[in-house]
């Protein structure tokens, strides 16, 4: 991946895929929103045989994945000559702004990629129409994806969004690091002792095996992995209250500030460096995400591979975004539109196949059950944690209260406050603003 994909998915780890929306009507919500169908139940699938429409697609792959989705798009305008897909590409911190503006002043596209933990936001501010009688119509349930990522797309009961793929952590090794170190380079640690003990054995090697990063991209991330795999969770169900500083988030936190303490990580570790020192032999290990793939991929001499993120605490848990596809209100709905748009959507779940190969894991089942993603090895080892994702609550403004989380993070792993103090301060001020989020988008 580019430097400025690197750039890019730090940006979205700094909460700009969940900015405040500005410009777009009130907040009227979802029940207002339905009055706008997405169209009805009984529109064909699979097939259009209506007029010719062009549908406007927004998205933010302006790094390496981007190449892949405009040449799944040239291949559906090329199946479907009464369908013209038109594909506009943005920053995500542009596409985030851009976006209910333009459908404010009725000009906005006709269907869209979004982060999963901007879609209720986007829901509440009524930018994206509901899309229920999408799934019924394209007979899609939560057993042809996972738990996790389907119910990610459901706000105040309604669904408004259909998972394209999901994106997690994954634990990076370096083999080459490991061998010298005398440790099997082909049965990396899986249970939080082992992972320990690999650490301690890189250290009498003189290698800092771990280095905890204090950016959210990825020590945030790290963290709320390691909060889940201990049992907790970052807010209550409803986002009512914040619950990252109970002690699951405690203990998740304070193994991160240990690998500092006990030398297994260098302190005041920069912006990447942890990926950097993986890829240059000074560490052994990297959590980090699957976009991760493509770029090690580009250093012919790296020895390397990737496992599921090891299970420290009492159950498997890891970090993963979505992107999530989405129908954009219009000033005058068009059924030809909305049910070419169905057609799209469908298309491109069914050929996600390809859109792996750019470093994610389809969130459709029947494709990520192919004996092609499984020839897919990278992407396959960080696909298996499917059924232990976590996602945000679907709850308006959510990105809002989880970037105090990184306000914590950064200032435990940078030992300016203990681990318990940083994420008690963090969570009255996530309260805070939970509680202005109901005020905002009504409760």
């Amino acid at each position: 991946m580019s430097l400025e994909s690197l750039t890019r998915r730090r940006a979205l780890g700094l909460g700009l895929g969940a900015m405040v929306l500005a410009g777009c009507g009130g907040g009227g919500g979802p029940k207002q929103a339905a009055q706008q169908s997405s169209g009805p139940a009984t529109a064909a699938p699979t097939s259009y045989t209506g007029p010719a429409v062009s549908l406007a697609f927004w998205n933010g792959f302006t790094g390496g994945d981007g190449p892949f989705m405009k040449r799944l798009v040239e291949q559906f305008n090329s199946a479907h000559p009464n369908i013209k897909i038109t594909m506009n590409v943005y920053q995500w911190s542009d596409y985030y702004s851009k976006v209910p503006a333009a459908v404010s002043a009725g000009r906005g596209p006709d269907l869209g990629i979004m982060h999963v933990d901007s879609v209720a936001t986007n829901a509440a501010r009524q930018v994206v129409l509901p899309l229920d009688d999408v799934a019924t119509s394209l007979s899609l349930t939560e057993a042809d994806f996972s738990p996790p990522v389907w119910q990610a797309g459901v706000y105040k009961g309604a669904r408004y969004s259909i998972p394209l793929d999901v994106h997690p952590l994954g634990m990076f090794y370096n083999k080459t690091v490991l061998s010298k170190a005398g440790l099997d380079p082909d049965n990396p640690p899986k249970t939080g002792e082992e992972y320990l003990a690999a650490l301690e054995t890189l250290k009498k090697a003189g290698v800092q095996g771990h280095w905890a990063t204090p950016f959210p991209f990825t020590g945030s991330m790290q963290f709320g992995s390691l909060l889940h795999q201990n049992g907790g969770r970052l807010f209550a169900d409803d986002a009512g209250v914040s619950r990252f500083a109970e002690e699951p988030g405690v203990q998740a936190l304070t193994w991160l500030v240990e690998l500092v303490n006990k030398g297994y990580s260098p302190k005041n570790v920069g912006q990447d460096a942890d990926f950097i020192a993986l890829q240059n032999g000074k560490a052994a290990f990297n959590w980090n995400g699957i976009w991760s793939i493509n770029t090690l991929r580009e250093h012919k001499d790296l020895e390397w591979g990737v496992a599921p993120l090891p299970q420290i605490g009492t159950e498997p848990a890891a970090w993963a975004g979505s992107h999530q596809f989405v129908i954009f209100k219009q000033r005058r709905p068009d059924q030809n539109k909305l049910t070419a748009a169905k057609v799209f959507i469908n298309w491109i779940s069914g050929h996600s196949i390809e859109w792996a190969k750019a470093g994610q894991v389809p969130a459709r089942k029947s494709i990520r059950e192919s004996a092609e993603f499984k020839g897919l090895k990278e992407q396959a080892a960080i696909g298996s944690q499917i059924d232990h994702l976590y996602f945000l609550p679907p709850v308006a403004g959510i990105g809002d209260a989880s970037a105090v989380v990184d306000q914590a993070v950064n200032a435990a792993i940078l030992l300016k406050k203990s681990p318990k103090d940083a994420l008690t301060e963090a969570a009255a001020k996530a309260d805070k603003v939970l509680e202005q989020n109901r005020k905002k988008y009504g409760a």
